[in-house]
């Protein structure tokens, strides 16, 4: 299972009721933040997330609602006896951004190990992470995260292929084993694939073609809606970004189970109010906000 807490459901500047971007994902006992914007600490401690445990953070992009909560929460860490190696992952200028930030802390107890502008796909904590460009006003990255799941037990190959039992266990985990003196490979005991679970995070962007492919039948498709009414797309047009009917259309194109709305503007008080905008396109489309948590699963 992976659990989803969205911490900020901000974009440009912060709101008594609404913290900046940011998004925490939960897998097996280790975290990935996903951007840092002000607010993320706080958010932290209001829904006992806890944060030593974090090893990779995403940057999707270097504004300063998404980055500016990043020197204090490295900061805390620190304080907090972290010792164990970060990972930040981030567009093009990552490592100059990182100069800057880190000008501010420059003694930590941990190494940060940074992948700037990734091209393919990253297998980090049992958790594959891909990447694609997006179209903002500087370079911006939408991230796709995929958990495998392990093919059915077959018990009925493991008898036909006279595998001991001792270690049908360890081959069902897909391990190689060998067992008095013979080579068992996991496809022994394997059956049919089962899918995994898939989110896709894509924010600050104009709607791209290339992201329909990029997001296809996600379980889980977290998308910008800075404006929620039709009659701001030329706002949406002008500052790079998109309105809630245009991330819905991604999300009905894109087959997604469901979409979850973030990134609401400073002058939106009330994105429910807008609902009716992405629903009228996608059904299944959640309004997020400042503590949404949501566990997924494998189907």
């Amino acid at each position: 299972m992976i659990d989803i807490t969205l911490l900020g459901s901000g974009g440009g500047m912060p709101m008594p009721n609404r913290h900046l971007s940011s998004m925490l994902i939960s897998y097996q006992g280790r975290k990935i933040l996903i951007d840092c914007g002000e607010g993320t600490q706080v958010a932290m401690r209001k829904l006992h997330t806890g944060f030593k445990s974090i090893d990779i953070i995403c940057i999707t992009h270097f504004h300063g609602d998404h980055i500016f909560g990043l020197p204090g929460l490295l900061s805390t860490m620190a304080n907090s006896d972290r010792t164990e190696p970060i990972t930040i992952i981030g567009p093009v200028g990552l490592k100059d951004m990182m100069e800057g930030l880190l000008v501010v802390i420059p003694y930590l107890p941990y190494d940060i190990h940074l992948i700037e502008n990734p091209q393919g796909t990253l297998k980090l904590n049992d958790m594959y992470i891909s990447t694609m460009k997006l179209q903002h006003s500087m370079p911006c990255l939408g991230y796709g995260f995929y958990v495998p799941r392990l093919p059915k037990f077959d018990l009925k190959r493991a008898i036909e292929n006279k595998i001991p039992r001792k270690i049908w266990s360890k081959l069902q985990k897909g391990e190689a084993v060998s067992y008095e003196g013979k080579d068992y490979s996991p496809d022994l005991v394997l059956g049919e694939k089962r899918r995994g679970i898939k989110i896709s995070y894509i924010t600050d962007t104009r709607p791209i073609d290339e992201i329909v492919e990029f997001i296809s039948e996600s379980d889980l498709f977290v998308c910008e809606g800075t404006y929620g009414a039709d009659e701001d797309l030329e706002k949406a047009i002008k500052n790079k970004h998109m309105t809630f009917k245009e991330a819905a259309e991604l999300a009905y194109k894109g087959r997604v189970k469901e979409l979850l709305l973030t990134h609401f503007s400073s002058s939106m008080d009330e994105p429910e109010l807008c609902r009716i905008n992405a629903e009228n396109v996608f059904k299944n489309t959640i309004i997020g906000y400042d503590g949404y948590m949501k566990t997924l699963s494998y189907r």
